[in-house]
Protein backbone atom coordinates (compact mmCIF):
# COMPACT_ATOMS: atom_id res chain seq x y z
CA UNK A 1 0.00 0.00 0.00
CA UNK A 2 1.00 3.57 -0.83
CA UNK A 3 2.07 6.30 1.58
CA UNK A 4 -1.01 7.66 2.96
CA UNK A 5 -2.03 11.44 1.14
CA UNK A 6 -1.64 13.56 4.05
CA UNK A 7 -1.91 17.59 4.05
CA UNK A 8 1.78 17.82 4.35
CA UNK A 9 2.37 15.62 1.74
CA UNK A 10 0.00 16.82 -1.07
CA UNK A 11 1.62 20.57 0.07
CA UNK A 12 5.09 19.16 -0.87
CA UNK A 13 4.07 17.65 -3.67
CA UNK A 14 2.07 20.95 -4.54
CA UNK A 15 5.66 22.82 -3.51
CA UNK A 16 7.85 20.75 -6.28
CA UNK A 17 5.12 21.08 -9.14
CA UNK A 18 5.17 24.84 -8.40
CA UNK A 19 9.20 24.77 -8.51
CA UNK A 20 9.53 22.86 -11.82
CA UNK A 21 6.83 25.11 -13.22
CA UNK A 22 9.23 28.28 -11.46
CA UNK A 23 12.10 26.20 -13.20
CA UNK A 24 10.58 25.90 -16.47
CA UNK A 25 9.99 29.21 -17.10
CA UNK A 26 13.15 30.14 -16.01
CA UNK A 27 14.73 28.44 -18.90
CA UNK A 28 12.46 29.41 -21.20
CA UNK A 29 13.17 33.15 -20.60
CA UNK A 30 16.49 32.51 -21.14
CA UNK A 31 16.37 30.83 -24.93
CA UNK A 32 15.98 27.52 -23.85
CA UNK A 33 13.13 24.99 -24.66
CA UNK A 34 11.48 22.76 -22.42
CA UNK A 35 11.53 19.28 -24.21
CA UNK A 36 10.40 17.01 -21.25
CA UNK A 37 9.00 16.96 -17.98
CA UNK A 38 8.48 14.51 -15.37
CA UNK A 39 10.24 11.61 -17.14
CA UNK A 40 9.76 8.51 -15.78
CA UNK A 41 11.26 5.02 -16.13
CA UNK A 42 11.36 2.27 -13.40
CA UNK A 43 14.63 3.65 -12.41
CA UNK A 44 13.43 6.93 -11.15
CA UNK A 45 12.74 10.64 -12.87
CA UNK A 46 13.60 13.48 -14.54
CA UNK A 47 12.29 16.50 -13.60
CA UNK A 48 13.22 18.77 -16.19
CA UNK A 49 15.25 17.73 -19.69
CA UNK A 50 15.76 21.06 -21.64
CA UNK A 51 17.74 21.57 -24.67
CA UNK A 52 20.00 24.80 -24.83
CA UNK A 53 20.80 25.58 -28.00
CA UNK A 54 22.70 22.00 -29.17
CA UNK A 55 23.28 20.94 -25.50
CA UNK A 56 20.91 18.46 -23.88
CA UNK A 57 20.56 20.03 -20.07
CA UNK A 58 19.04 17.16 -17.16
CA UNK A 59 17.99 19.54 -14.49
CA UNK A 60 17.25 18.39 -11.05
CA UNK A 61 14.60 20.87 -9.13
CA UNK A 62 14.62 21.12 -5.54
CA UNK A 63 12.29 23.51 -3.92
CA UNK A 64 11.92 24.26 0.07
CA UNK A 65 10.04 26.76 1.67
CA UNK A 66 13.44 27.94 3.89
CA UNK A 67 16.68 26.98 4.17
CA UNK A 68 15.56 25.60 7.85
CA UNK A 69 17.06 21.65 6.81
CA UNK A 70 19.82 22.80 5.05
CA UNK A 71 20.25 24.38 1.05
CA UNK A 72 17.68 23.01 -1.53
CA UNK A 73 21.08 22.17 -3.22
CA UNK A 74 22.47 19.84 -0.56
CA UNK A 75 19.46 17.57 -1.60
CA UNK A 76 21.21 16.90 -4.54
CA UNK A 77 24.06 14.36 -2.84
CA UNK A 78 25.98 11.84 -4.77
CA UNK A 79 23.48 8.80 -5.00
CA UNK A 80 21.15 11.55 -6.92
CA UNK A 81 23.48 12.52 -9.21
CA UNK A 82 24.31 8.88 -9.87
CA UNK A 83 20.90 8.34 -10.38
CA UNK A 84 20.39 11.21 -12.75
CA UNK A 85 22.93 10.43 -15.35
CA UNK A 86 21.87 6.84 -15.33
CA UNK A 87 18.18 8.36 -16.19
CA UNK A 88 19.68 10.47 -18.46
CA UNK A 89 21.70 7.94 -20.36
CA UNK A 90 17.90 6.10 -20.14
CA UNK A 91 16.07 9.25 -21.79
CA UNK A 92 18.58 9.45 -24.81
CA UNK A 93 18.20 5.90 -25.36
CA UNK A 94 14.37 6.23 -25.43
CA UNK A 95 14.82 9.28 -27.55
CA UNK A 96 17.09 7.68 -30.09
CA UNK A 97 20.16 9.74 -29.73
CA UNK A 98 23.90 9.21 -29.64
CA UNK A 99 26.74 11.36 -28.95
CA UNK A 100 25.10 14.71 -28.15
CA UNK A 101 25.83 17.30 -25.41
CA UNK A 102 24.69 17.11 -22.35
CA UNK A 103 24.84 18.49 -18.72
CA UNK A 104 23.24 18.18 -15.56
CA UNK A 105 21.53 21.06 -13.71
CA UNK A 106 20.30 21.92 -10.38
CA UNK A 107 17.54 24.54 -10.33
CA UNK A 108 17.07 25.24 -6.39
CA UNK A 109 14.61 27.16 -4.86
CA UNK A 110 14.23 28.54 -1.35
CA UNK A 111 11.41 30.57 -0.22
CA UNK A 112 10.93 32.36 -3.73
CA UNK A 113 14.10 32.82 -4.82
CA UNK A 114 15.94 30.57 -7.46
CA UNK A 115 19.21 29.83 -7.81
CA UNK A 116 20.47 27.63 -11.51
CA UNK A 117 23.52 25.86 -10.58
CA UNK A 118 24.89 24.59 -14.01
CA UNK A 119 27.14 21.99 -14.91
CA UNK A 120 26.25 21.01 -11.00
CA UNK A 121 27.56 17.63 -11.39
Amino acid sequence: MGKPNTPTDQRNRARGQWGEDLAAAYYERNGCRVIDRNWRSPTGELDLVVLDGDTYVFSEVKARRSDLYGPAAAAVGIEKQRRIRQLGVEWLRAHDLGHVDVRFDVIAITGNDLDHVPDAF
